[in-house]
Protein backbone atom coordinates (compact mmCIF):
# COMPACT_ATOMS: atom_id res chain seq x y z
CA UNK A 1 0.00 0.00 0.00
CA UNK A 2 1.18 3.51 -0.26
CA UNK A 3 1.22 6.14 2.37
CA UNK A 4 -2.69 7.48 1.87
CA UNK A 5 -3.90 3.98 1.32
CA UNK A 6 -1.79 2.94 4.38
CA UNK A 7 -3.56 5.72 6.81
CA UNK A 8 -6.79 4.64 5.32
CA UNK A 9 -7.04 1.41 5.99
CA UNK A 10 -5.39 1.69 9.36
CA UNK A 11 -8.21 3.93 10.21
CA UNK A 12 -10.48 1.21 9.45
CA UNK A 13 -8.80 -0.43 12.34
CA UNK A 14 -9.62 2.05 15.16
CA UNK A 15 -12.01 3.96 13.39
CA UNK A 16 -12.02 7.47 15.86
CA UNK A 17 -14.50 10.07 15.01
CA UNK A 18 -11.47 12.39 13.37
CA UNK A 19 -10.71 9.02 10.63
CA UNK A 20 -14.23 8.87 9.75
CA UNK A 21 -14.88 12.92 9.25
CA UNK A 22 -11.28 12.36 7.44
CA UNK A 23 -12.35 9.17 5.49
CA UNK A 24 -16.31 9.26 4.89
CA UNK A 25 -15.64 5.40 3.55
CA UNK A 26 -15.38 4.18 6.94
CA UNK A 27 -18.94 4.90 8.22
CA UNK A 28 -20.52 2.35 6.35
CA UNK A 29 -17.74 0.30 6.65
CA UNK A 30 -18.51 -0.25 10.43
CA UNK A 31 -22.21 -0.92 9.54
CA UNK A 32 -21.08 -3.61 6.97
CA UNK A 33 -18.69 -4.79 9.41
CA UNK A 34 -21.56 -5.30 11.79
CA UNK A 35 -23.65 -7.05 9.61
CA UNK A 36 -20.89 -9.53 8.67
CA UNK A 37 -20.93 -10.32 12.51
CA UNK A 38 -22.49 -13.25 14.26
CA UNK A 39 -23.64 -11.60 17.21
CA UNK A 40 -26.58 -9.74 15.51
CA UNK A 41 -27.25 -12.85 14.01
CA UNK A 42 -27.56 -14.58 17.33
CA UNK A 43 -30.34 -11.92 18.70
CA UNK A 44 -32.66 -13.67 16.61
CA UNK A 45 -32.45 -16.56 18.52
CA UNK A 46 -33.41 -14.22 21.97
CA UNK A 47 -36.66 -14.94 23.03
CA UNK A 48 -37.44 -11.02 22.88
CA UNK A 49 -37.21 -11.47 19.20
CA UNK A 50 -39.95 -14.63 19.05
CA UNK A 51 -42.82 -13.84 16.40
CA UNK A 52 -41.19 -10.82 15.15
CA UNK A 53 -41.58 -11.87 11.35
CA UNK A 54 -45.80 -11.15 12.22
CA UNK A 55 -45.09 -7.32 13.37
CA UNK A 56 -45.38 -4.53 11.15
CA UNK A 57 -42.36 -2.65 9.92
CA UNK A 58 -43.02 0.11 13.01
CA UNK A 59 -43.50 -2.49 15.72
CA UNK A 60 -40.54 -4.61 14.64
CA UNK A 61 -38.29 -1.12 15.43
CA UNK A 62 -39.97 -0.44 18.83
CA UNK A 63 -38.86 -4.21 19.67
CA UNK A 64 -35.61 -3.31 18.81
CA UNK A 65 -35.24 -0.51 20.12
CA UNK A 66 -36.24 -1.90 24.04
CA UNK A 67 -33.22 -4.56 23.30
CA UNK A 68 -30.79 -1.77 22.75
CA UNK A 69 -31.90 -0.23 25.76
CA UNK A 70 -31.97 -2.97 27.94
CA UNK A 71 -28.58 -4.15 26.49
CA UNK A 72 -26.14 -1.04 26.34
CA UNK A 73 -25.53 2.12 27.69
CA UNK A 74 -24.08 5.05 26.18
CA UNK A 75 -20.54 5.50 26.83
CA UNK A 76 -18.48 8.65 26.06
CA UNK A 77 -15.93 8.80 28.72
CA UNK A 78 -11.91 9.50 28.20
CA UNK A 79 -11.09 6.73 29.52
CA UNK A 80 -12.25 3.99 27.36
CA UNK A 81 -9.75 4.66 24.42
CA UNK A 82 -7.78 7.37 25.80
CA UNK A 83 -6.08 10.42 24.39
CA UNK A 84 -3.94 11.79 21.68
CA UNK A 85 -2.93 15.54 20.70
CA UNK A 86 -4.33 18.35 18.31
CA UNK A 87 -0.42 18.14 17.01
CA UNK A 88 -0.51 14.27 16.39
CA UNK A 89 -3.68 14.24 14.71
CA UNK A 90 -3.33 17.53 12.17
CA UNK A 91 -0.12 16.00 10.72
CA UNK A 92 -1.51 12.13 10.24
CA UNK A 93 -4.13 13.98 8.42
CA UNK A 94 -2.68 17.65 6.97
CA UNK A 95 -2.01 15.42 3.43
CA UNK A 96 -5.58 15.07 3.29
CA UNK A 97 -7.59 18.06 4.54
CA UNK A 98 -6.17 21.32 4.80
CA UNK A 99 -5.69 22.60 8.71
CA UNK A 100 -8.26 25.30 8.51
CA UNK A 101 -10.87 23.03 7.20
CA UNK A 102 -9.98 20.70 10.49
CA UNK A 103 -10.25 23.15 12.86
CA UNK A 104 -13.70 23.99 11.62
CA UNK A 105 -15.06 20.76 10.87
CA UNK A 106 -14.10 19.68 14.44
CA UNK A 107 -15.61 20.23 17.82
CA UNK A 108 -12.25 19.68 19.67
CA UNK A 109 -10.35 21.91 16.98
CA UNK A 110 -12.03 24.77 17.55
CA UNK A 111 -15.58 24.01 16.09
CA UNK A 112 -18.22 26.33 17.25
CA UNK A 113 -21.70 24.74 15.88
CA UNK A 114 -23.61 24.03 18.56
CA UNK A 115 -23.32 27.19 20.94
CA UNK A 116 -24.72 24.87 24.03
CA UNK A 117 -21.27 23.27 24.00
CA UNK A 118 -19.37 26.38 24.11
CA UNK A 119 -21.69 28.27 26.68
CA UNK A 120 -20.59 25.62 29.25
CA UNK A 121 -16.93 25.28 27.85
CA UNK A 122 -16.63 21.61 25.61
CA UNK A 123 -13.55 20.90 27.40
CA UNK A 124 -14.84 21.01 30.99
CA UNK A 125 -18.04 19.39 29.73
CA UNK A 126 -16.12 16.48 28.19
CA UNK A 127 -13.57 16.51 31.40
CA UNK A 128 -10.42 16.99 29.46
CA UNK A 129 -10.07 20.62 30.89
CA UNK A 130 -7.84 19.26 33.31
CA UNK A 131 -4.79 18.55 30.73
CA UNK A 132 -3.56 20.51 28.47
CA UNK A 133 -5.63 22.60 25.45
CA UNK A 134 -3.41 20.39 22.42
CA UNK A 135 -5.00 17.44 24.47
CA UNK A 136 -8.25 15.62 22.76
CA UNK A 137 -9.86 12.23 23.42
CA UNK A 138 -9.55 9.29 20.63
CA UNK A 139 -13.38 8.51 21.03
CA UNK A 140 -12.88 5.30 18.86
CA UNK A 141 -16.01 3.60 17.30
CA UNK A 142 -16.60 0.61 18.33
CA UNK A 143 -17.68 -2.73 16.94
CA UNK A 144 -20.91 -5.12 18.18
CA UNK A 145 -18.42 -6.92 20.03
CA UNK A 146 -16.23 -3.93 21.22
CA UNK A 147 -19.72 -2.85 22.77
CA UNK A 148 -21.09 -5.96 24.16
CA UNK A 149 -17.34 -6.59 25.69
CA UNK A 150 -17.68 -3.49 28.05
CA UNK A 151 -19.78 -6.14 30.47
CA UNK A 152 -16.26 -7.15 31.26
CA UNK A 153 -15.33 -3.80 32.67
CA UNK A 154 -14.99 -2.51 36.27
CA UNK A 155 -18.41 -0.25 37.05
CA UNK A 156 -20.25 -2.02 33.37
CA UNK A 157 -23.43 -4.71 33.55
CA UNK A 158 -24.07 -4.58 30.61
CA UNK A 159 -22.38 -3.83 26.69
CA UNK A 160 -21.92 -0.35 26.22
CA UNK A 161 -21.13 2.21 22.87
CA UNK A 162 -20.82 5.86 22.30
CA UNK A 163 -23.11 7.68 19.56
CA UNK A 164 -21.16 6.73 15.88
CA UNK A 165 -21.16 3.14 17.67
CA UNK A 166 -24.96 3.05 18.37
CA UNK A 167 -25.83 4.36 15.07
CA UNK A 168 -24.07 1.90 13.43
CA UNK A 169 -25.80 -0.97 15.35
CA UNK A 170 -28.91 0.57 14.77
CA UNK A 171 -28.37 0.65 11.15
CA UNK A 172 -26.64 -3.54 10.98
CA UNK A 173 -29.48 -4.34 13.63
CA UNK A 174 -32.79 -2.45 11.84
CA UNK A 175 -31.66 -4.20 8.38
CA UNK A 176 -30.90 -7.91 9.85
CA UNK A 177 -33.71 -8.03 12.66
CA UNK A 178 -35.92 -5.96 10.90
CA UNK A 179 -35.34 -6.88 8.14
CA UNK A 180 -35.50 -2.71 6.67
CA UNK A 181 -33.68 -2.33 3.36
CA UNK A 182 -30.12 -0.63 3.47
CA UNK A 183 -31.37 1.67 0.87
CA UNK A 184 -33.83 2.74 3.78
CA UNK A 185 -31.47 3.89 5.80
CA UNK A 186 -29.05 7.23 6.01
CA UNK A 187 -26.25 7.68 8.48
CA UNK A 188 -25.80 11.19 9.50
CA UNK A 189 -22.92 12.31 10.84
CA UNK A 190 -22.29 15.98 12.51
CA UNK A 191 -19.54 16.95 14.18
CA UNK A 192 -20.43 16.06 17.51
CA UNK A 193 -23.01 13.09 17.32
CA UNK A 194 -24.07 11.12 14.57
CA UNK A 195 -27.48 9.49 14.16
CA UNK A 196 -29.61 7.74 11.64
CA UNK A 197 -32.86 8.84 9.14
CA UNK A 198 -35.09 5.56 8.95
CA UNK A 199 -37.53 6.31 5.88
CA UNK A 200 -40.29 4.06 7.25
CA UNK A 201 -44.19 6.13 7.35
CA UNK A 202 -43.89 9.63 8.17
CA UNK A 203 -39.65 9.13 9.17
CA UNK A 204 -37.84 7.74 12.44
CA UNK A 205 -34.35 9.50 13.64
CA UNK A 206 -32.40 7.41 15.71
CA UNK A 207 -30.81 9.53 18.73
CA UNK A 208 -28.30 7.75 20.95
CA UNK A 209 -29.74 4.55 21.72
CA UNK A 210 -33.44 5.79 21.44
CA UNK A 211 -35.52 6.48 18.56
CA UNK A 212 -37.91 9.73 17.55
CA UNK A 213 -41.13 9.45 15.58
CA UNK A 214 -42.25 13.08 13.72
CA UNK A 215 -44.66 13.45 16.48
CA UNK A 216 -42.00 12.43 19.22
CA UNK A 217 -39.71 14.93 17.20
CA UNK A 218 -42.35 17.92 18.10
CA UNK A 219 -43.53 16.95 21.45
CA UNK A 220 -41.86 19.97 23.20
CA UNK A 221 -40.14 17.43 26.13
CA UNK A 222 -36.55 18.25 27.57
CA UNK A 223 -35.51 14.56 26.20
CA UNK A 224 -36.69 15.53 22.42
CA UNK A 225 -34.94 19.15 23.03
CA UNK A 226 -31.87 16.85 23.32
CA UNK A 227 -32.49 14.86 20.52
CA UNK A 228 -33.12 17.64 17.94
CA UNK A 229 -29.74 19.38 19.64
CA UNK A 230 -26.95 18.45 16.38
CA UNK A 231 -29.40 18.76 13.62
CA UNK A 232 -30.97 22.38 15.01
CA UNK A 233 -27.27 23.41 15.53
CA UNK A 234 -24.76 21.42 13.74
CA UNK A 235 -23.70 21.01 10.17
CA UNK A 236 -24.34 17.37 8.58
CA UNK A 237 -20.64 16.86 7.91
CA UNK A 238 -21.68 13.07 6.19
CA UNK A 239 -24.47 11.30 4.56
CA UNK A 240 -24.00 7.67 4.54
CA UNK A 241 -25.44 5.70 2.38
CA UNK A 242 -25.88 2.17 0.75
CA UNK A 243 -25.22 3.92 -2.42
CA UNK A 244 -22.30 5.73 -1.38
CA UNK A 245 -21.54 8.92 0.92
CA UNK A 246 -21.66 13.23 0.65
CA UNK A 247 -19.19 15.04 2.64
CA UNK A 248 -19.75 18.71 3.49
CA UNK A 249 -16.04 19.20 2.82
CA UNK A 250 -14.77 17.29 -0.72
CA UNK A 251 -16.28 18.34 -3.97
CA UNK A 252 -17.50 14.40 -5.09
CA UNK A 253 -19.83 12.27 -3.61
CA UNK A 254 -20.54 8.82 -4.73
CA UNK A 255 -24.03 8.37 -3.17
CA UNK A 256 -26.66 8.25 -5.97
CA UNK A 257 -27.76 11.26 -6.57
CA UNK A 258 -31.73 10.30 -6.89
CA UNK A 259 -30.93 8.26 -3.13
CA UNK A 260 -29.93 12.09 -1.69
CA UNK A 261 -32.76 13.42 -3.05
CA UNK A 262 -34.98 11.16 -1.82
CA UNK A 263 -33.52 11.48 1.78
CA UNK A 264 -33.52 15.20 1.60
CA UNK A 265 -37.00 16.03 0.73
CA UNK A 266 -38.18 13.20 3.32
CA UNK A 267 -35.96 14.11 6.01
CA UNK A 268 -37.15 18.22 5.39
CA UNK A 269 -40.96 16.91 5.62
CA UNK A 270 -40.06 15.20 9.09
CA UNK A 271 -38.49 18.48 10.53
CA UNK A 272 -41.53 20.41 9.61
CA UNK A 273 -44.77 20.72 10.82
CA UNK A 274 -48.19 22.73 10.46
CA UNK A 275 -49.86 24.51 13.85
CA UNK A 276 -52.72 23.45 15.20
CA UNK A 277 -53.57 23.17 19.22
CA UNK A 278 -51.59 20.28 20.35
CA UNK A 279 -48.27 21.40 18.66
CA UNK A 280 -48.90 25.57 20.12
CA UNK A 281 -49.11 22.94 23.67
CA UNK A 282 -46.27 21.39 23.12
CA UNK A 283 -44.49 24.66 22.09
CA UNK A 284 -45.06 25.92 25.42
CA UNK A 285 -43.60 22.89 27.06
CA UNK A 286 -40.51 23.47 25.52
CA UNK A 287 -40.56 27.15 25.79
CA UNK A 288 -41.23 27.72 29.56
CA UNK A 289 -40.21 30.90 29.73
CA UNK A 290 -43.61 31.96 27.40
CA UNK A 291 -46.35 29.84 29.90
CA UNK A 292 -46.12 32.80 31.87
CA UNK A 293 -48.13 34.98 28.92
CA UNK A 294 -50.97 32.04 28.69
CA UNK A 295 -53.79 30.92 31.15
CA UNK A 296 -56.07 27.92 30.84
CA UNK A 297 -59.82 28.22 31.53
CA UNK A 298 -61.70 24.71 33.58
CA UNK A 299 -65.39 24.46 33.31
CA UNK A 300 -65.25 22.57 37.18
CA UNK A 301 -68.77 21.50 39.15
CA UNK A 302 -70.87 23.67 36.29
CA UNK A 303 -68.21 26.80 37.29
CA UNK A 304 -65.27 28.11 35.31
CA UNK A 305 -61.90 28.46 37.29
CA UNK A 306 -58.42 29.44 36.27
CA UNK A 307 -55.11 28.96 36.11
CA UNK A 308 -51.81 30.02 34.56
CA UNK A 309 -50.36 27.56 31.76
CA UNK A 310 -47.07 27.00 33.88
CA UNK A 311 -48.88 25.75 37.01
CA UNK A 312 -50.60 22.93 34.55
CA UNK A 313 -47.82 22.06 33.04
CA UNK A 314 -45.91 21.79 35.99
CA UNK A 315 -48.63 18.70 36.82
CA UNK A 316 -47.44 16.81 34.35
CA UNK A 317 -44.79 15.49 35.77
CA UNK A 318 -46.61 13.42 38.55
CA UNK A 319 -49.47 12.77 35.84
CA UNK A 320 -50.37 10.43 32.64
CA UNK A 321 -52.05 12.99 31.28
CA UNK A 322 -50.58 15.67 29.08
CA UNK A 323 -51.42 19.65 28.46
CA UNK A 324 -53.09 18.71 24.74
CA UNK A 325 -56.60 18.79 23.08
CA UNK A 326 -57.45 14.99 24.23
CA UNK A 327 -56.41 15.18 27.83
CA UNK A 328 -55.98 18.74 29.00
CA UNK A 329 -59.55 18.55 31.32
CA UNK A 330 -58.49 15.21 33.10
CA UNK A 331 -54.80 16.82 33.92
CA UNK A 332 -57.00 19.86 35.56
CA UNK A 333 -59.08 17.60 37.54
CA UNK A 334 -56.51 16.09 39.14
CA UNK A 335 -55.13 19.71 39.82
CA UNK A 336 -55.37 21.04 43.14
CA UNK A 337 -58.02 23.20 43.77
CA UNK A 338 -56.16 25.81 45.72
CA UNK A 339 -53.85 26.35 42.57
CA UNK A 340 -56.84 27.56 40.83
CA UNK A 341 -58.46 31.24 40.91
CA UNK A 342 -62.38 31.96 40.13
CA UNK A 343 -61.21 35.32 38.03
CA UNK A 344 -58.86 35.41 34.79
CA UNK A 345 -55.47 36.21 35.42
CA UNK A 346 -54.49 39.64 33.59
CA UNK A 347 -52.68 39.88 30.96
CA UNK A 348 -52.55 36.45 29.88
CA UNK A 349 -53.43 34.98 26.60
CA UNK A 350 -56.22 32.31 26.76
CA UNK A 351 -54.74 29.02 25.62
CA UNK A 352 -58.19 27.15 25.54
CA UNK A 353 -59.41 29.58 22.51
CA UNK A 354 -56.74 27.97 20.00
CA UNK A 355 -58.13 25.02 20.36
CA UNK A 356 -61.01 26.39 18.32
CA UNK A 357 -59.05 28.95 16.22
CA UNK A 358 -56.99 26.27 14.67
CA UNK A 359 -59.93 24.13 13.90
CA UNK A 360 -60.83 26.84 11.72
CA UNK A 361 -57.70 29.00 10.46
CA UNK A 362 -54.72 27.22 9.16
CA UNK A 363 -51.76 28.96 9.87
CA UNK A 364 -49.26 29.14 6.45
CA UNK A 365 -46.30 31.22 7.64
CA UNK A 366 -45.36 32.49 4.37
CA UNK A 367 -48.87 33.72 4.11
CA UNK A 368 -48.94 37.63 5.53
CA UNK A 369 -52.63 37.43 6.00
CA UNK A 370 -52.42 34.33 8.13
CA UNK A 371 -49.64 35.51 10.00
CA UNK A 372 -51.46 39.28 11.08
CA UNK A 373 -54.55 36.66 12.15
CA UNK A 374 -52.45 34.84 14.49
CA UNK A 375 -50.55 37.87 15.87
CA UNK A 376 -54.00 38.84 16.74
CA UNK A 377 -54.71 36.35 18.99
CA UNK A 378 -50.79 36.54 20.59
CA UNK A 379 -51.24 39.40 21.97
CA UNK A 380 -49.59 39.20 25.03
CA UNK A 381 -48.18 42.64 26.85
CA UNK A 382 -45.55 40.64 28.77
CA UNK A 383 -43.96 40.01 25.47
CA UNK A 384 -43.33 41.06 21.82
CA UNK A 385 -46.09 38.65 19.56
CA UNK A 386 -43.75 38.56 17.01
CA UNK A 387 -41.25 37.41 19.24
CA UNK A 388 -43.58 34.85 20.19
CA UNK A 389 -44.17 33.94 16.55
CA UNK A 390 -40.23 33.79 15.50
CA UNK A 391 -39.81 30.95 18.62
CA UNK A 392 -42.94 29.31 17.34
CA UNK A 393 -41.64 29.18 13.48
CA UNK A 394 -38.58 28.04 14.54
CA UNK A 395 -39.87 25.30 16.56
CA UNK A 396 -42.12 24.21 13.65
CA UNK A 397 -39.74 24.63 10.70
CA UNK A 398 -36.10 22.91 11.10
CA UNK A 399 -33.79 23.91 8.22
CA UNK A 400 -31.09 21.23 8.29
CA UNK A 401 -27.89 21.96 7.46
CA UNK A 402 -26.67 19.18 5.01
CA UNK A 403 -24.04 18.93 2.82
CA UNK A 404 -26.32 20.36 -0.49
CA UNK A 405 -26.22 19.05 -3.80
CA UNK A 406 -23.11 21.16 -5.25
CA UNK A 407 -21.08 17.76 -5.87
CA UNK A 408 -19.55 16.31 -9.04
CA UNK A 409 -21.84 12.87 -8.08
CA UNK A 410 -19.53 9.83 -9.27
CA UNK A 411 -21.27 6.85 -9.96
CA UNK A 412 -19.83 4.01 -8.33
CA UNK A 413 -20.55 0.02 -8.01
CA UNK A 414 -23.66 0.09 -4.76
CA UNK A 415 -23.72 -2.34 -2.11
CA UNK A 416 -27.02 -3.92 -2.90
CA UNK A 417 -27.74 -6.21 -0.21
CA UNK A 418 -31.48 -7.39 0.52
CA UNK A 419 -32.96 -8.66 3.93
CA UNK A 420 -33.31 -12.27 1.90
CA UNK A 421 -29.82 -12.91 2.31
CA UNK A 422 -28.12 -15.00 4.81
CA UNK A 423 -24.91 -14.05 6.40
CA UNK A 424 -22.67 -16.12 5.03
CA UNK A 425 -24.26 -14.86 0.97
CA UNK A 426 -23.33 -11.33 2.47
CA UNK A 427 -20.21 -12.18 2.87
CA UNK A 428 -19.51 -13.56 -0.16
CA UNK A 429 -20.61 -10.94 -1.99
CA UNK A 430 -19.14 -8.09 0.01
CA UNK A 431 -15.84 -10.33 -0.90
CA UNK A 432 -16.57 -9.93 -4.64
CA UNK A 433 -17.16 -6.43 -4.30
CA UNK A 434 -13.36 -5.62 -2.78
CA UNK A 435 -11.90 -4.54 -5.87
CA UNK A 436 -14.72 -2.54 -7.07
CA UNK A 437 -16.31 -0.44 -3.84
CA UNK A 438 -13.90 0.79 -1.46
CA UNK A 439 -16.37 0.66 1.40
CA UNK A 440 -16.67 -3.04 0.75
CA UNK A 441 -13.01 -3.56 0.89
CA UNK A 442 -12.66 -1.39 3.87
CA UNK A 443 -15.23 -3.36 5.81
CA UNK A 444 -13.15 -6.00 5.71
CA UNK A 445 -10.42 -3.83 7.95
CA UNK A 446 -13.31 -2.68 10.19
CA UNK A 447 -14.35 -6.39 10.98
CA UNK A 448 -10.67 -7.64 11.73
CA UNK A 449 -10.74 -10.49 9.68
CA UNK A 450 -6.52 -11.37 9.56
CA UNK A 451 -7.49 -14.19 6.70
CA UNK A 452 -9.10 -11.70 4.30
CA UNK A 453 -6.86 -8.52 5.10
CA UNK A 454 -3.53 -7.35 4.65
CA UNK A 455 -1.72 -7.49 7.99
CA UNK A 456 0.42 -4.50 8.13
CA UNK A 457 -2.64 -2.13 8.30
CA UNK A 458 -4.20 -3.55 11.63
CA UNK A 459 -0.53 -3.12 13.28
CA UNK A 460 0.40 0.03 12.15
CA UNK A 461 -3.19 0.82 14.23
CA UNK A 462 -2.16 -1.51 16.94
CA UNK A 463 1.11 0.35 17.69
CA UNK A 464 0.27 3.82 16.82
CA UNK A 465 -3.47 4.62 18.25
CA UNK A 466 -3.24 2.46 21.23
CA UNK A 467 -2.60 4.26 24.51
CA UNK A 468 -5.02 3.00 26.90
CA UNK A 469 -2.62 -0.20 27.56
CA UNK A 470 0.66 1.66 27.36
CA UNK A 471 -0.57 3.91 30.34
CA UNK A 472 -1.62 0.87 31.98
CA UNK A 473 1.47 -0.26 32.32
CA UNK A 474 3.71 2.25 33.09
CA UNK A 475 4.34 1.40 36.59
CA UNK A 476 5.23 -2.07 35.97
CA UNK A 477 8.82 -3.49 34.62
CA UNK A 478 8.86 -5.90 31.04
CA UNK A 479 9.08 -8.84 33.24
CA UNK A 480 5.84 -8.11 35.18
CA UNK A 481 4.07 -6.46 31.99
CA UNK A 482 4.71 -10.25 30.18
CA UNK A 483 3.55 -11.63 33.33
CA UNK A 484 0.12 -9.76 33.42
CA UNK A 485 -0.45 -9.97 29.79
CA UNK A 486 0.02 -13.89 29.67
CA UNK A 487 -2.57 -14.34 32.77
CA UNK A 488 -5.33 -13.10 30.84
CA UNK A 489 -8.25 -14.69 29.98
CA UNK A 490 -7.31 -16.49 27.40
CA UNK A 491 -10.42 -15.86 25.71
CA UNK A 492 -10.74 -13.39 22.29
CA UNK A 493 -14.33 -10.78 22.11
CA UNK A 494 -13.99 -12.01 18.23
CA UNK A 495 -14.93 -14.93 16.52
CA UNK A 496 -12.89 -17.05 14.08
CA UNK A 497 -9.63 -14.98 12.84
CA UNK A 498 -10.94 -12.23 13.42
CA UNK A 499 -8.25 -9.94 15.95
CA UNK A 500 -8.75 -7.52 18.80
CA UNK A 501 -6.49 -4.37 19.01
CA UNK A 502 -4.37 -3.92 22.12
CA UNK A 503 -6.61 -1.50 23.72
CA UNK A 504 -9.53 -3.46 23.67
CA UNK A 505 -7.89 -6.56 25.16
CA UNK A 506 -6.32 -4.61 27.95
CA UNK A 507 -9.87 -2.45 28.78
CA UNK A 508 -11.65 -6.01 28.39
CA UNK A 509 -8.35 -8.04 30.33
CA UNK A 510 -8.60 -11.10 27.77
CA UNK A 511 -7.54 -12.37 24.65
CA UNK A 512 -6.26 -14.89 22.44
CA UNK A 513 -2.58 -15.55 21.79
CA UNK A 514 -2.24 -13.73 19.00
CA UNK A 515 -4.00 -10.74 20.56
CA UNK A 516 -2.18 -10.93 23.73
CA UNK A 517 0.98 -10.97 21.71
CA UNK A 518 0.40 -7.79 19.76
CA UNK A 519 -0.87 -5.91 22.89
CA UNK A 520 2.31 -7.08 24.97
CA UNK A 521 4.15 -5.57 21.44
CA UNK A 522 2.61 -2.38 21.32
CA UNK A 523 3.52 -1.92 25.17
CA UNK A 524 6.87 -2.88 24.98
CA UNK A 525 7.26 -1.32 21.24
CA UNK A 526 6.65 2.13 22.70
CA UNK A 527 8.96 2.07 25.48
CA UNK A 528 11.07 2.31 22.97
CA UNK A 529 13.37 -0.69 24.59
CA UNK A 530 13.42 -3.32 21.86
CA UNK A 531 14.50 -2.78 18.42
CA UNK A 532 13.09 -5.33 16.96
CA UNK A 533 10.03 -7.64 18.56
CA UNK A 534 9.13 -10.82 16.54
CA UNK A 535 5.79 -12.30 16.55
CA UNK A 536 5.60 -15.98 14.97
CA UNK A 537 1.90 -17.47 14.28
CA UNK A 538 1.08 -20.99 13.82
CA UNK A 539 -2.44 -21.81 14.29
CA UNK A 540 -2.77 -23.31 17.37
CA UNK A 541 0.24 -20.45 19.36
CA UNK A 542 2.36 -17.79 18.75
CA UNK A 543 5.97 -17.30 19.44
CA UNK A 544 6.63 -13.50 20.87
CA UNK A 545 10.72 -13.13 20.47
CA UNK A 546 11.87 -10.10 22.37
CA UNK A 547 15.74 -9.33 21.75
CA UNK A 548 16.66 -12.29 24.16
CA UNK A 549 12.85 -12.93 25.87
CA UNK A 550 11.02 -15.63 24.18
CA UNK A 551 7.48 -16.52 24.97
CA UNK A 552 4.89 -19.30 23.67
CA UNK A 553 1.19 -18.24 23.83
CA UNK A 554 -1.58 -20.81 22.75
CA UNK A 555 -3.88 -19.17 19.93
CA UNK A 556 -7.07 -20.82 18.54
CA UNK A 557 -7.32 -17.95 15.53
CA UNK A 558 -6.01 -20.92 12.88
CA UNK A 559 -3.81 -18.69 10.99
CA UNK A 560 -0.30 -18.44 10.00
CA UNK A 561 2.23 -15.60 9.15
CA UNK A 562 4.88 -13.47 11.10
CA UNK A 563 5.02 -9.92 12.26
CA UNK A 564 8.07 -8.30 12.54
CA UNK A 565 8.10 -4.64 14.68
CA UNK A 566 11.45 -3.13 13.53
CA UNK A 567 11.85 0.56 12.84
CA UNK A 568 9.26 0.49 9.94
CA UNK A 569 7.19 0.56 13.17
CA UNK A 570 8.57 2.79 15.01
Amino acid sequence: MNKKDMEKYSSAVTLSDMEIFIFPELLYSLVLANIMSPVIWSWKEDPWFKDINGMTPYKKILRLKQFIMDNFDFNLDLETWGLTTKEKEISRFKSFLDEDVINKSNALFGYEGDKYYFDIDIRKHFGIDKYKSNVIPYWKTETIEAMEAFKYKDAFEKGAGECVSISTLYAAALFIICKIPLENIYLLATPLHSQNFIDIRDGLITNNRRLVTKNMWFNGTKLTAKAQRAMRNEQVTIVSHSSGYIHVVYPEATMDIKAYDVFENKLRKFLITDVNFDILCNFLRQESDLQKCFQIKHIYNGKERYIGAEKAYAYESTSSFRVNESTLDQLLSEIDTYDFYSEPLEDRIFLNKFSDYFRTHKVDFHDKNNINKLLEELDCPHMRKNEILKILFEFCNLEPKLPGRDKIFIKTEPINLTTGMEREDIISYLESLRDKNTTADLAFYAYRDFSRIIWDPFIKAAVERNPVSIEGCEKYSDVEVIHIIENMTNQSIYDGSRIAQPDEVWNYQRGDGLERAICLANILKNRNRYKNININVEKDHVTITLDKITAVWPSCKGIEGNIKLDDHFS
